[in-house]
């Protein structure tokens, strides 16, 4: 079998040491089974892990928290079946999905909807996940609800925008510019151009004063103030990132809106948890309210090209990197 392994942390891609390397194929243990992987996207997570920016990560390792592929040993009635997964502990912890085989335990599989292709199905995992887990969390949006997306054209942003307009969620979005949304929704899609729109005011303004009841912030402190004097009484505000760590809190609009900050670390969430949140959204992609990220060839990889898929990754790529192994 051929995996990618990263041998000791390394400042820039171009320093990186990721060997291609020849390896026998598994065998799947008591209660494990083995994956033949077709499709892995590729997540600023991974490529931080390969550059050493996660503490925990042990090495040398495998890359990848995401994949989509065919069992192939493993308990047998799973045998031959489609899967898709992910999992905070992949490609960090233990060696993850950018091979050409994972091992992994049987009760963290699960079948993928037979409405996305295996390709597609590899590139779901940690934006959906990580949207989902946010807006559980938050209480899941209702029908009628407000919801504001910070970062709404990020992956991250496009998975919350497809969850809540499939739950009948009334959706603003934030860009730093102009700029249609690029991805899938069951509604329109209010986008403001924080360039030159004062968030707030324009969420205010446009809900009759009400505000938002679910704040999704992707980005963090560059949108904290305005996310915040956005909130309706009662909302929550949802964090994945941040760029500064600190920020101005006013303790008396806190409690007085009463509000709730929910923090989201998908990280600490291991391949069974993240299974039991593929279960809640494969229904949703089977009925076709939720859409996969388009695969396309020029974002799709080799495993002997997964330093440029990182560098890719790294760079801001518009659309969803996947390793085809």
């Amino acid at each position: 079998m051929n995996t990618i392994q990263v041998q000791r942390k390394a400042s820039t891609i171009d320093a990186l040491e990721l060997s291609l390397v020849g390896m026998p194929r598994p065998e799947a243990g008591a209660g494990e089974c083995i994956v033949e992987v077709v499709s892995a996207g590729v997540n600023p997570s991974d490529v931080k892990a390969t550059l050493g920016l996660m503490p925990h990560a042990v090495w040398p390792r495998t890359p990848g928290r995401d994949y989509a592929g065919v069992v192939i040993d493993g308990p047998g009635q799973l045998i031959g079946q489609q899967v898709w997964g992910s999992g905070g502990e992949l490609g960090i912890r233990r060696d993850g999905t950018h091979g050409k085989y994972l091992r992994i335990g049987a009760e963290a599989v699960r079948a993928k909807p037979h409405a996305i292709s295996l390709i597609e199905a590899g590139a779901v995992g940690v934006p959906f996940i990580t949207a989902y887990e946010g807006l559980r969390r938050a209480g899941m949006p209702k029908a009628g609800d407000v919801v504001l997306v910070a970062g709404g054209n990020g992956k991250v942003g496009q998975a919350t925008i497809q969850i809540a307009t499939a739950l009948g969620a009334r959706v603003f979005a934030v860009e730093r510019k102009s700029e249609p949304y690029r991805g899938h929704a069951s509604s329109a899609v209010r986008m403001i151009d924080a360039s030159r729109e004062a968030i707030a005011e324009v969420v205010r303004d446009e809900t009759g004063g009400h505000g938002a009841d679910i704040v999704y912030n992707t980005v963090g402190s560059p949108y904290f103030e305005q996310a915040n004097l956005a909130m309706a009484i009662g909302a929550t505000q949802i964090f994945i990132s941040t760029i500064e760590k600190p920020v101005p809190f006013d303790i008396f609009a806190f409690y007085r809106g009463q509000h709730t900050y929910v923090g989201v670390d998908t990280l600490a969430m291991d391949s069974q948890a993240c299974a039991k949140i593929l279960d809640a959204l494969a229904p949703m992609f089977a009925a076709g309210q939720l859409k996969p990220f388009p695969v396309l060839p020029d974002y799709t990889y080799a495993l002997a090209d997964a330093k440029d898929a990182y560098r890719a990754v790294l760079q801001g790529a518009p659309e969803r990197v996947v390793l085809t192994p």
